[in-house]
């Protein structure tokens, strides 16, 4: 017997990317975004500043349509050269 699946679709679901502050790592991820997912809405992008600056996580809340299109946009965004972490 197979089990449920985990997630429903379509759903909202949220991205937290992590990388190093500097100059344009926010435009970047929000490229690899639309790309995913093109109907993102930029109103829901949160950024926050680690304590001492060094980092920057950034949150989205997509609307996924399939496990095959979050496999797709974690594997861009986890090969990309400025995150250091996906969640």
């Amino acid at each position: 017997m197979l089990d449920p699946p985990l997630i429903e679709y379509p759903c909202e679901f949220p991205i937290k990317i992590m990388g190093h502050t500097r100059a344009g790592f926010a435009q970047a991820m929000l490229e690899v975004i639309c790309h995913h997912a093109p109907d993102f809405n930029g109103a829901t992008l949160e950024m926050k500043s680690s304590k001492h600056g060094k980092y920057l996580s950034i949150t989205c809340v997509i609307n996924a349509t399939s496990r095959a299109q979050l496999d797709a946009l974690y594997q861009e965004l986890c090969d990309h050269p400025m995150v250091v972490m996906v969640l």
